[in-house]
């Protein structure tokens, strides 16, 4: 995969322009990815409604459950992604940004035959994961990512990274935090901003691994700290039961686990 004149060029890559865009970039623009979550039921119908002009709505890229990548407009040029938004001393993240769109249908409402989504699909538990909003104080049920998304996610940032003035990666979460949840803790969002912005990469990991590694918390309540020990810093509120974490490392009977935070955890209260 590369870029070449602001596309997308590789296999499982497709070409479908959208109207809704407002001209180029502004000279050392875009410097910033935005990842979002389509929260519709098919990387396809969140391409039509992209590509409408009713919809007012359009992004770079949606991406697909099977990590096939269809580019909705150029990267030099604006489109309509981020909406009312604001981080740090910037507004209007539109005028700033890449937007990457995967498809996945957000948070899930758990009943007893199962996970659905808002428009009334129905999921397995083997495609959610139980964890906590960085915007939210308690656990709820959301549609995981497959690893082909995750993977293609990762090396289109790094593409992006090496072909634009890119300084930040961030969540519609976090520039819109309180009407935006996506991309949600189901993706690793810090994870991909500490590989893609600050080289962060264990030496014989790779994102297929990072997406594979996944543990359940099988404890009532599992204390997260600062380091592998007991006498380690509380990070955040105990980890509930049935939260699933992301193992990046492990050391001496303890996990360094991923949930919307990074943190150590016994691992012995880890399935």
């Amino acid at each position: 995969m590369e870029i070449i004149n602001h596309q997308l060029k590789g296999d499982n890559i497709t070409y479908k322009a959208t109207p809704n865009t407002s001209g180029q970039f502004a000279n050392n623009l875009p410097d910033t990815i935005i990842i979002h979550y389509t929260a519709g039921s098919s990387a396809e119908s969140s391409v039509r409604t992209l590509v409408d002009p009713k919809s007012k709505a359009s992004a770079h890229l949606v991406i697909g459950r099977d990590g096939s990548i269809t580019q909705l407009a150029a990267f030099n040029v604006v489109t309509w992604h981020a909406g009312e938004s604001a981080y740090k001393d910037r507004v209007g993240f539109n005028k700033y940004s890449i937007g990457i769109e995967i498809d996945n249908a957000g948070p899930l409402t758990q009943r007893a035959d199962g996970y659905y989504s808002w428009f009334g699909r129905k999921y397995e538990e083997k495609d959610t994961v139980f964890a906590i909003h960085r915007n939210q104080a308690a656990p709820r049920y959301w549609h995981a990512y497959t690893e082909a998304q995750i993977v293609a996610v990762f090396t289109i940032c790094e593409l992006l990274k090496a072909a634009y003035n890119i300084k930040f990666i961030l969540g519609h979460e976090e520039i819109s935090p309180k009407r935006k949840e996506d991309p949600g803790p189901a993706f690793p969002l810090d994870r991909l901003r500490d590989k893609i912005l600050h080289g962060a990469r264990n030496s014989e990991e790779d994102e297929s691994k990072i997406a594979k590694n996944i543990g359940e918390v099988i404890a009532s309540k599992l204390n997260i700290r600062s380091a592998p020990s007991e006498v380690g810093d509380k990070v955040a509120l105990p980890l509930p039961q049935g939260t699933k974490v992301k193992i990046v490392e492990s050391t001496d009977g303890w996990y360094k686990v991923q949930t919307t935070i990074e943190g150590w955890v016994s691992s012995k209260f880890v399935k």
